[in-house]
């Protein structure tokens, strides 16, 4: 009789009335016969054999084990070459080779690695969905510490995983990373490709077969410059469904998949139709949902206005010549067809004897840049201007913060509009094509309507006189008292929402603007999920950042007033100081004090500047943290959860006092709330304590949880979201406390603050640091108890417990105490809001 552990395991309706069997591991004893299944630990990868929609082939692939999701295959091996009956069989040989062998043993697929030293080969499913190859020298006892030949995320099918890492270097072969399917019943290899045509400037390219289909841009260590990133979301949330990130270790650069809320099952896939689109499970409706995609319009295709044309996909026509150039061919320009492209008006008087005028350069704001840009690196901005108009040859030159200085020497293609992101493009110009002096017809046009208006005015004053006259005296609005009343109400949003603000906190717009140098990119601080934030100097003097609103943002109205509420009422050393705002029309913009050393995670993170930051300074830094969360939390007349604490919210003014910033996701708590609960879960993946991510509740003990977490990066030197421990996938937390648990968190502290006359102090404070990320709310310290710990008031600190990776817990639900009861009517899904700015 077979047991119900028994039928569950082994007897999982597929399709028809197959059965199939879960295995661990492959071995050169144990193979997965077609229908076994390979299942990760973790439960949430699949591993067999599948046939796709309207097929009766069968291949061997990776698909999420998920009930509730409708089946994704992330990942092919004998794509080209199916089998076609339901005889199958992935082995594993002894040196460590996969292959899949159809029922007359023929080989449709290899995996073509040979390693002749190994006495024992393992195959096994990774919890990050990575089919990993391992082998054994002939000398092992045991089957520890095998050397992985082979793994799927080396040799990717048409999707990109969480976790999954490139290689950036001269021997790295990205010509063809991701390859299409053919079609949606077909896996094998379809027209599209992404790939990359250069390292020097790294950008992603979609093929269609030898053409270049779509383009990202120039990688900047940051984004790709020239994508059109959107804030899509659920509702007015934006999807933590992850993004690229670079790490630099021992000289080796790599761009990893990172950050992604692992319950939505974040990917990006290649489609058939020549589409790079990031999906991830929405829950609510039972699909999946698209964060990004590209092409998503026409002007993403690449070159579609031409050399020298650019494209905007809102106005009519989209395509448009550059400023001083016209159509090649206006017939076919005419009739839509822009492909001939443009060509200059007037010639360039650079390098021309008699040239009574030097060339110019008119910018373009937020462009996506032209295809075959060279690089000029370490240049500031004047002198990449320079270098380009010296040399008659660089027709464009653009400058990013952090590739520093592109030229272009060539025809300009593949020109877009991409505000509100992009770069501003400076293109060179004859000098009567610069625009200097105002269009004639544009300024007669204007005066005839200045006349017009003026003359209606005239009228309707004399109207109102004279009736005035003739019936009693109908007064004349008093503007004095109508501004005033204007300054002193609440400012009137698009939604009807309202916030009181003090007068003396609002600028204008004509003001940031010229302080900004109309937000020139010179000036660009940094930028993240609210929008750009840039610096500038008001006429006496004074030094500020300007935040401002993207109109794409996932945050918005909500988010401006509860910054703006808030923030002006706080006063404390470590906050930042809000000096004001500016509302005017669709701009919605916030002013700080400005400070000259960014945020903590520019220093943090940075191998160069984490130098400056020693352990005298480090701590100074965690206790200013500690008592602005303090204050915050116990001595503000609001009692303030920020609800967003990490480094990159931290800044540092010109003697490193940090300063909490961001408070757009801050909530007021009653004097005797202890805690509250939200539908709308909103903070960054890897700060949020665990019953806030998977409950939506939040209290002190969140803010503490995110404390622990930057105290364990301060102290570490490591980013959170970007730390992977391989051999048993942990992420930073987990880590720090098994290395806690064995005694070895001295391995974990940064080399260059570890010093015996610290040592001490230092450990203390990763004590600390466990203590607050520990998995239930009531076990972790409050405010006070965490700056008594820190200052020694409290010299015996008790053994924290183990952290946890947002995992769903199964018992009953109390922030307090116990882990939350997940039903099968709940939805375990959360909607992350980034709110990350960086460099500031």
């Amino acid at each position: 009789m077979i047991s119900v552990y028994a039928f569950f395991l082994y007897i999982i309706p597929l399709i028809g009335l197959h059965f199939c069997s879960a295995i661990n591991t492959i071995t050169p004893t144990q193979f997965l016969k077609d229908p076994e299944t390979l299942v990760s630990k973790n439960s949430k990868y699949i591993l067999g054999f599948f046939s796709p929609p309207n097929s009766t082939h069968r291949y061997v692939g990776i698909w999420y084990d998920q009930p509730s999701v409708t089946k994704e295959v992330i990942w092919v091996a004998n794509r080209n070459n199916p089998v076609t009956d339901s005889n199958g069989v992935l082995r594993l040989s002894v040196n460590g080779n996969l292959q899949v062998f159809n029922a007359r043993n023929q080989t449709l697929w290899s995996s073509n690695v040979t390693q002749t030293a190994a006495n024992f080969s393992v195959a096994q499913l990774s919890d990050f969905g990575n089919l990993v190859v391992q082998v054994f020298a002939s000398n092992t006892t045991t089957r520890e510490n095998g050397t992985t030949i082979w793994s799927s995320f080396f040799h990717p099918a048409d999707s990109v995983l969480p976790n999954m890492r490139f290689l950036l270097t001269p021997n790295s072969d990205l010509r063809r990373v991701l390859q299409a399917w053919r079609s949606s019943s077909d896996p094998s290899y379809g027209r599209y490709s992404i790939g990359t045509n250069s390292l020097g400037l790294f950008q992603i390219i979609i093929w269609d077969g030898d053409k270049l289909h779509w383009r990202s841009g120039p990688w900047n260590g940051n984004i790709f410059i020239g994508t059109r990133y959107h804030n899509t979301g659920y509702g007015n949330i934006l999807i933590n469904a992850g993004s690229f990130a670079q790490e630099e270790v021992g000289g080796t650069l790599t761009l990893v998949f990172a950050g992604a809320n692992e319950t939505l099952l974040s990917h990006y896939t290649l489609t058939h139709q020549g589409v790079i689109a990031q999906r991830w499970w929405d829950d609510s409706i039972h699909n999946w949902g698209i964060s990004w995609k590209a092409p998503d319009n026409d002007c993403d295709f690449y070159a579609r206005c031409g050399q020298f044309g650019s494209c905007n996909p809102h106005p009519t026509p989209t395509c448009r010549c550059l400023k001083g150039f016209e159509p090649k061919d206006r017939e076919e320009w005419k009739r839509g067809n822009w492909s001939s492209g443009c060509v200059r008006r007037k010639p360039l008087q650079c390098g021309l004897a008699g040239a009574k005028k030097q060339d110019g350069f008119m910018r373009l704001k937020m462009m996506k840049v032209p295809e075959n840009a060279e690089l000029m690196n370490g240049l500031n901005l004047n002198q990449c201007r320079s270098v380009c108009l010296r040399d008659c040859t660089c027709l464009a030159y653009a400058y990013d913060t952090q590739i520093t200085c592109l030229t272009w020497h060539g025809n300009l293609i593949d020109v877009a509009d991409l505000s509100p992101g992009g770069v501003d493009l400076f293109i060179r110009l004859e000098h009567s094509e610069l625009g200097n002096n105002m269009n004639i017809k544009a300024i007669i046009a204007a005066s005839i309507l200045s006349v017009l208006v003026i003359l209606l005015v005239v009228a309707v004053i004399c109207f109102l006189w004279r009736r005035s006259r003739s019936k009693g005296k109908v007064p004349l609005p008093d503007t004095k008292f109508a501004e005033k009343k204007t300054t002193q109400d609440p400012l009137l949003f698009g939604d009807k929402t309202q916030v009181k603000i003090d007068e003396s906190l609002i600028l204008k717009f004509e003001t940031l603007a010229e302080a900004t140098d109309d937000f020139h990119e010179s000036n660009l601080l940094g930028a993240g999920g609210f929008g750009r934030v840039y610096k500038g100097k008001l006429e006496d003097g004074q030094e500020i950042a300007v935040k401002r609103l993207s109109r794409a943002s996932g945050q918005g109205v909500h988010e401006f007033m509860n910054e703006v509420e808030l923030i002006s009422k706080l006063q404390h050393r470590n906050l930042v100081k809000l000096l004001g705002c500016c509302v005017e029309g669709e701009e919605k913009m916030l002013i700080y004090e400005f400070m000259p050393n960014n945020s903590l995670d520019a220093f943090l993170f940075d191998s160069d500047k984490r130098k400056r930051l020693d352990w005298p300074n480090r701590f100074n830094i965690i206790k200013g943290v500690c008592r602005g969360l303090l204050y915050l939390h116990r001595d503000s007349r609001l009692r303030i959860i920020h609800r967003d604490l990490k480094a990159s919210n931290i800044l540092l003014d010109k003697d490193l006092v940090p300063k909490i910033s961001d408070f757009g996701m801050a909530r007021i708590f009653g004097n005797n709330q202890d805690k509250a609960c939200t539908q709308r879960v909103v903070g960054t993946y890897g700060y949020m304590a665990p019953e806030y991510a998977m409950e939506g509740h939040f209290s002190e003990k969140s803010d503490v949880f995110s404390l622990g977490v930057s105290l364990i990066e301060i102290v570490s030197g490591q980013k959170n979201n970007n730390f992977w421990y391989p051999e048993e996938s942990l992420g930073l937390l987990g880590y720090a406390w098994k290395l806690w648990n064995e005694d070895k968190i001295i391995s974990l502290i940064d080399p260059s603050i570890l010093s015996a006359s610290f040592e001490d102090e230092i450990v203390r404070c990763m004590h600390v640091g466990l203590l607050c990320v520990q998995e239930f709310a009531k076990d972790r310290p409050n405010m006070p108890t965490v700056i008594s710990m820190l200052e020694r008031d409290i010299m015996d600190l008790p053994k924290p417990n183990p952290t946890v990776l947002y995992i769903q817990r199964k018992t009953p639900s109390d922030t307090g105490s116990s882990p939350p009861q997940i039903t099968d009517n709940a939805s375990s899904t959360n909607y992350i809001t980034v709110t990350s700015l960086t460099a500031r």
